[in-house]
């Protein structure tokens, strides 16, 4: 399998694919509906597509057949509030754009899935049980962050010719050489810390309920659901490539 042939040799300093834009489309398209159809939409659509725990680990809670299962990814779609999702889509576009260059649009679309069921199921292990509801497109866009840092640190400049898409100028670091990159493990490890401390202290809101706070489970359950799913979605580096 050889790279993307989305990267194209001529394009400008900066300019986002169009899955990227899509996807951020979609997201406010469906938070701007919801905050005009007011607290009653918002409260059903929270109720049927949110993830909670509780809906698949205690036959009492009340839950739309099926919806045990769909909101491991539903609750992506959704966010709690206009700056939560503009902050998830300026991270979107910053580290989705270098993934969607090299994987092209649809292993985009797959590892942003991945990465937002992983980021679910992180919740779900440290929340067993419990009302706790989740939305927010974190757990993706956490993917695409880990799944972007063996493609920035895989050659020299390679976030700037990752951004502006070089044909052939980004070559991924293998798992092998990723935990010996020290710019890598340092660039995961700070963000690592970030995440730790902002779910401790409760920055930002994750959720339409007013005591949300981030998700930080998710965050990295995703990232390294988005890191994972990279290299199954990039299966030359089994080959030296």
């Amino acid at each position: 399998m050889t790279q993307s042939s989305n990267w194209g040799s001529s394009q400008p300093v900066f300019q986002s694919p169009a899955v990227v834009l899509a996807v951020i489309a979609v997201l406010a398209a469906i938070h701007g509906a919801l905050w005009l159809l007011g607290e009653n939409w918002q409260a059903w659509t929270q109720y049927n597509f949110a993830f909670i725990p509780a809906r698949l680990c205690c036959a009492a809670f009340p839950h739309a057949t099926g919806s045990e299962v769909w909101t491991f990814l539903t609750y992506g779609l959704l966010h709690g509030s206009w700056g939560h999702l503009g902050a998830n889509s300026l991270w979107l576009l910053i580290f989705g754009t270098p993934v969607a260059r090299f994987l092209g649009p649809w292993r985009f679309l797959l590892l942003a899935a991945a990465s937002t069921m992983a980021g679910a199921m992180a919740a779900l292990l440290a929340h067993w049980g419990e009302v706790y509801i989740m939305v927010g497109a974190s757990g993706a866009v956490s993917g695409l962050m880990g799944a972007a840092v063996p493609i920035m640190f895989g050659s020299s400049r390679g976030w700037r010719k990752a951004m502006i898409g070089q044909a052939g100028a980004t070559h991924p670091l293998p798992p092998r050489l990723l935990v010996g990159n020290r710019n890598a493990v340092v660039f995961s490890a700070v963000w690592l810390a970030i995440t730790l401390i902002s779910g401790a202290w409760g920055w930002t809101g994750n959720s339409f309920v007013a005591d949300g706070g981030i998700a930080w489970e998710a965050h990295i359950g995703g990232f390294l659901g988005g890191l994972v799913a990279f290299y199954a979605l990039w299966p030359d580096w089994m080959r030296g490539a």
